[in-house]
């Protein structure tokens, strides 16, 4: 999914999760989800997602895989020390994506959409309140925190659940908490992708970033601003929407000669 495989380590250090926060919003996004879902007709299950060959079925079973997935990781035994960090994460997908379509189209097959997220939903519940942060599990891309792994499923829930609100036509609601730490990861491995101070990206009220070599700004208005929304910068993080579309629609501000994403942009694919 992203663009430029990379290392974060010794580069920049990754911002703070309340992992209280985190759990509750996972629990919270996977609740919205599963409600519309368990609405849904068999004909609009049948209708294409958007997403490639994947119909809505397959995916919303694969928002069931991303949530199920903390359920399996935390079945397994423990690998010990973690090969990947939080801000490594949106760099190592990509080369999953053909297991991951293959796990979809299996999971999509495997019996009603219903029956589905109720077993993930009674499974989450159940692993969550005691599961130990600091635990490191198994994860498709390699061994995690279990606090870093939490995090990264609140932006497949709330890029997906924004993929099925547009291909079904009906609002899924997004929790709080859930775009507020989607926002930020994906922001900040903006960062890590153009490292540099030249250019300030603000989506209020939960990101600021500063990205893009060239001259530093210390003190007032920096030269370059670039401003919208939690989730337009979610699509634009993931390829939803283009920059340059974006900008025509003035669903973003962008000033100041390096205010131009669009050589850096999608972060996920």
């Amino acid at each position: 999914m992203a663009q430029n495989a990379r290392s974060t380590t010794g580069r920049k250090k990754p911002r703070a999760y309340d992992p209280v926060k985190t759990r509750a919003a996972v629990l919270a996004q996977f609740g919205l989800v599963r409600e519309v879902v368990e609405g849904l007709s068999e004909e609009q299950l049948a209708r294409p997602s958007g997403l490639g060959e994947w119909s809505v079925r397959e995916l919303a079973a694969h928002l069931s895989m991303a949530v199920g997935s903390v359920v399996r990781s935390l079945g397994e035994p423990s690998p010990g020390a973690a090969e990947v960090g939080l801000l490594d994460w949106p760099f190592a997908t990509e080369k999953h994506a053909g297991r991951i379509a293959e796990d979809t189209a299996g999971i999509a097959a495997s019996g009603p959409i219903s029956e589905l997220y109720g077993k993930v939903a009674a499974g989450i519940a159940e692993a969550l309140p005691g599961a130990d942060d600091d635990r490191v599990v198994p994860t498709r891309v390699g061994a995690m925190r279990f606090a870093d792994f939490l995090v990264t499923r609140t932006v497949e829930l709330v890029v997906h659940s924004d993929d099925l609100a547009r291909a079904t036509g009906v609002e899924v609601p997004l929790d709080r908490q859930a775009l507020a730490a989607c926002t930020r990861l994906l922001a900040d491995a903006l960062a890590v992708k153009a490292p540099g101070a030249s250019t300030e990206v603000r989506i209020p009220p939960f990101a600021v970033v500063q990205c893009i070599e060239g001259p530093r700004h210390t003190r007032g208005t920096p030269p370059n601003v670039v401003e919208t929304d939690p989730l337009t910068w979610v699509r634009l993080a993931t390829g939803r929407t283009q920059w340059a579309d974006a900008i025509e629609n003035a669903q973003v501000s962008a000033s100041g000669e390096r205010a131009d994403l669009v050589g850096v942009l999608p972060i996920l694919g």
